[in-house]
Parts: structure tokens; sequence; C-alpha cells
């Protein structure tokens, strides 16, 4: 019988410490009840997830923030899904730049999209703070659901589109009764990306945010600037535990599973 090598183990165990320490250090830190972040905590009390639910401040960029990331992440399908089928329909007809076109804001640094997006969408076009934030991160998923979405149809027959054609259904409705059921797991899974790439996103919501509106995360940074409590903690792991939250229901409710499998 095989046995694993004790070294790959060790190299296993670092590299799972290395990914899971932080999130222990900030869930141990939330339950503290001293007045300033420790680990490990002194004391149990969910004093501070107290104090961050009866934050105004992070309820409204709570707010803001799914706004944002569900807003973004439809206008980035709205866009990708269409983009992806081309590029995998007509792969000979479209020019070979135009994948890389739809990856670009993943190779720009997001500082400079973001920067970008100030000077071109809030300065010079005036477009109000909420509009260029769902925006700005409808660009940033973007390319994520191009992706996804492709990576899906890179494996769909498209010999039942062309029977359905033939048959008199028209193109638009093949589309919707034909394609897209059958990529519905890539659909899914560009949309769970996609939507918590948004939700925790920093570089680009630090430049488009403006008076009275912010992001959770932008929140989160600018009340570190002033405490230094473990409200911030408390905040995060709520934080962390939406974010479980919405693929457990996606996947229980739409059944995610069972068409990956």
């Amino acid at each position: 019988m095989n046995r694993t090598h004790p070294a790959l183990i060790a190299g296993a165990a670092v590299v799972y410490l290395f990914l899971l320490g932080p999130l222990v250090v900030v869930v141990g830190s939330s339950f503290s009840t001293t007045t300033f972040l420790t680990f490990p905590p002194q004391g149990l009390s969910l004093r501070w997830y107290e104090n961050a639910l009866a934050n105004g401040a992070f309820r409204a960029s709570f707010v803001t923030s799914m706004q944002v990331a569900v807003g973004g992440t439809f206008l980035a399908l709205l866009v990708g899904i269409p983009a992806a089928y081309a590029m995998a329909r007509r792969r000979q007809a479209l020019p070979g730049f135009l994948g890389l076109f739809f990856v670009l804001p993943i190779l720009i640094p997001e500082i400079v999209t973001g920067f970008s997006l100030l000077r071109l969408a809030a300065v010079q076009v005036g477009i109000p703070v909420l509009p260029a934030l769902i925006l700005g991160h409808a660009l940033l998923v973007l390319p994520y659901c191009v992706r996804v979405v492709g990576a899906s149809l890179a494996t769909f027959d498209f010999s039942a589109e062309e029977a359905a054609i033939s048959l008199g259904c028209p193109p638009l409705k093949t589309f919707f009764t034909v394609v897209l059921p059958n990529i519905r797991s890539g659909i899914i899974a560009a949309f769970v990306l996609a939507f918590i790439t948004s939700l925790n996103d920093v570089s680009i919501s630090v430049f488009l945010t403006g008076p009275g509106i912010s992001t959770l995360p932008i929140q989160i940074l600018t009340y570190v600037e002033q405490f230094f409590d473990p409200t911030v903690a408390a905040v995060s792991v709520l934080l962390m535990v939406l974010t479980v939250a919405v693929m457990a229901i996606v996947e229980r409710t739409l059944g995610l599973t069972s068409f990956t499998k």
C-alpha cells in the first residue's frame, strides 16, 4: 500500500495554516472582551457583534455593497453571456484579439482602472456615485463572467441549437430555451464568483465612493483609521458568513452541484 510521504503532509499542513490562520485570528479576535484587537481572545463576548449591528454606517454601507454587487454582477452577465456565446459560436469569424479584450480588466491593475473610472465616469461625464460604482464593479467582474460562461459553452453541443432552428424555432427563442438551460451551471458559477469578487472589492470602490455613499469594505477601512476595537473583526466575520451563505443558497436553490457532476 502506498503511503504519503511525510514531507508532502507537512507541506499541505503549512499551506492550510497559511490559508486558514488569518481567518482563525480574525474570528477569535471578534469574541474578545478587551477593547482592543488581541489574539488569543481574553474571554468570550458577543459585545462587538452587537456594536457592529448597531452601527448605522455599517448597515448603510452593507446595503450599498449589496446593491453594487447585485447590479454590477447582472450588468456583467448581460454583457458577458452574449460575448462568450459569440466567441464560442463564431470563433472563426471574430478577430483573435477579442478574447484578450475581455481579459484586460484583470491584466490592468485595479488601482489604474479605478483612477481611470474616476476621471472618466465621475469627473468628465458626471455619473452619480452609485451608478458609477455599479459600472466600475461590472467592468471588474466582466472577465470572470466571460471566462466561466465561455468554459461552459466550450462543452456545449451546438448541433442541438442547429436542430432546433432547422425545426422552425426562431434563433432568439432557441438561445433562451436551448442554449441557456444547458449552460446553467456556468452562469450560476459566474454569478457566484462575480458577486463575491464585487462584494469584497476595495481598489475600485475607494476611487468611486462619495459623500454619504460607501461600500462595506471601504467603511471598514474608515473605521480602522479611527478605532482599533474588535468591532472591525466582528464585521469581517459577518462578511465571511454572508459570502459562505450566498454560495450555499445558490447551490441549494439552483442546483449547482447536480449540474456540475
